[in-house]
């Protein structure tokens, strides 16, 4: 019955810009009667998340339960960063209901789940679950992988491990890991596009699995808390392709941080990050931007070449600065090349 008295956790993970931040926001404005805290896990060296979800706190979710991990993988850092940050949280006078977990966009969720079996927690916090998120237009154009050609040429040769690219590996272990799938963005993708994505998460999903439709974040949170699913002693239902391989690390992927002037144009910066998609298989860029005579920051993400940005709060006392961090796989991170692209002069 040791059970009943475990916090639960769950892990949402989902590859880069699928939405995750936007549905915890969803789930921290409506917690269903529950004292929620958060843990962030950037990968990078700036928490544009975690600030993001700061800035949502309430006395459902104060601030000081929303918490980043930003020195890397959150797999790779269990005892020196993970475990220390959820005693802390266990600690609290009020101790939360229940903890959410947004991985990195580049994380293998089983080896987190790998991690609830520590001694130090397995007596206390469980996996309730692990909710997948993938983004629905996305996904029904392959883009979840950065060469379209190549994602075509492992279609065709029956899903050979030969044709994975490591984004491909990426997307299947976590939908691999999943308790739940959720398509998001429903209403860009439309009834074809969703009908598209639900096909290709069924066929590499390793067993059946719930898959819903999510636009701005929104569902019942009763769909996805008090799953009650113990991922921790279900690890071998949840099949990667790291089995075996050791800890993961992010050694296909790189980040470069840009420090930019304040800018005029907003437009035309977005347009700078469009090019870069195109012409550097950019994957993330996230960050924000001190934008000449307007008192409010400019919130910027953008998920390959498709960017979206928003006045999000006031500078107040902060110095005006902008700052993207920018995602792109090893071998196609040039910071001389991006910076370029980033500070050009308007035409």
């Amino acid at each position: 019955m040791t059970d009943l008295v475990k916090t639960p956790v769950t892990v949402i993970t989902g590859f880069l810009g699928s939405g995750k931040t936007t549905l915890i926001q969803h789930l921290m404005a409506h917690p269903n009667g529950l004292r929620l805290a958060v843990i962030v896990n950037e990968f990078g060296t700036m928490g544009v998340d975690g600030d993001i979800l700061k800035g949502c706190a309430d006395d459902n979710c104060p601030a000081e339960n929303i918490l980043e991990l930003s020195n890397g993988c959150i797999c790779c850092t269990v005892a020196d960063d993970f475990i220390p940050t959820l005693e802390s949280l266990m600690a609290l006078p009020c101790k939360p209901d229940h903890i959410l977990i947004e991985t990195s966009g580049l994380a293998l969720p089983k080896p987190l789940l790998k991690a609830f079996d520590w001694p130090a927690i397995r007596s206390r916090i469980t996996v309730d679950g692990v909710i997948a998120l993938a983004d629905a237009e996305a996904v029904a154009a392959g883009r979840f992988a950065p060469d379209l050609a190549a994602v075509d040429a492992q279609r065709a040769a029956d899903d050979s491990l030969d044709h994975e690219t490591p984004l491909s590996e990426v997307f299947d272990d976590q939908i691999a890991c999943a308790d739940v799938v959720l398509l998001t963005k429903a209403d860009l993708a439309g009834d074809a596009g969703l009908a598209a994505a639900r096909a290709v998460i069924e066929a590499r999903a390793p067993r059946p699995l719930p898959i819903l439709t999510v636009t701005e974040g929104v569902i019942d949170p009763r769909l996805i808390l008090g799953l009650g699913k113990a991922a921790e002693d279900d690890l071998d239902a949840r099949p990667s392709h790291h089995d075996g391989a050791g800890d993961h690390e992010h050694e296909d992927f790189d980040t470069v941080v840009i420090d930019l002037p304040e800018i005029d144009d907003p437009a035309d910066l977005c347009a700078r990050i469009v090019r870069l998609a195109e012409e550097q298989h950019i994957l993330r860029v996230k960050g924000h931007l001190a934008v000449a005579g307007k008192p409010m920051r400019l919130l910027v993400q953008a998920v390959g070449a498709r960017v979206r940005h928003q006045y999000d709060r006031p500078w107040g006392e902060a110095p005006r600065r902008s700052r993207l961090v920018v995602i792109a796989e090893h071998d196609h991170i040039d910071p001389v090349a991006i910076r370029a692209v980033l500070e050009a002069v308007p035409a």
